[in-house]
């Protein structure tokens, strides 16, 4: 679960982004660099990476998946928020994989395929991008700043991951669950 400080799914989404920052610079989970990343982000002092600089470390190994690093050609295209749960057809929403990862994933959203035992190890490319994303699409929805205390009556109700919440001990808890629970088949 974040820390205390990650209040709304503004938050959460910042908190996520902020441990991708600290992986990238090789830091792991070191607690105290990732709270002051988010802290940054929340406030504005840092921004993410650019569209193009998300591009660029995408075609820095163009011939291998995202997800599992494979070199199996072809690669596919594969929409991280799938297009069955409401994810566009933009260039922000789709990486290259290998068909096997594609098949694995097939309809689910990013953080309902990893769980959240596994939710620290998508790579960067994709968690990154998703994690924007997913960021715009709550944007243009008005629900960044539902406030964790609010989840139950606000965002659980529209949440198609209930028995996923329930399984993992998150039901009514702030999670990446929350970011893409309501992106869902309609």
């Amino acid at each position: 679960m974040p820390p205390p400080a990650v209040k709304t799914i503004r938050d959460q989404i910042f908190w996520q982004y902020a441990k991708l920052i600290s992986k990238s610079a090789g830091l792991g989970n070191a607690r105290a660099f990732q709270m002051s990343r988010f802290t940054k982000l929340r406030d504005g002092e840092i921004v993410w990476s650019s569209t193009i600089r998300e591009w660029l470390h995408e075609h820095e190994n163009p011939d291998a998946c995202i997800y599992c690093g494979a070199h199996a050609m072809p690669l596919t295209t594969e929409h991280i928020l799938p297009r069955c749960c409401g994810g566009p057809d933009i260039a922000d929403n789709a990486i290259r994989v290998c068909r096997s990862c594609n098949s694995e994933k097939g309809g689910k959203r990013l953080y309902e395929w990893k769980g959240l035992a596994e939710k620290d190890a998508i790579p960067r490319i994709a968690e990154g991008k998703y994690l924007k994303l997913l960021y715009d699409l709550h944007e243009q929805r008005g629900t960044l700043n539902i406030d964790k205390k609010d989840l139950g009556q606000k965002m659980c109700p529209a949440c198609d991951m209930r028995g996923r919440c329930e399984a993992e001990g998150t039901v009514e808890k702030l999670s990446v669950y929350c970011l893409e629970g309501g992106f869902h088949a309609k």
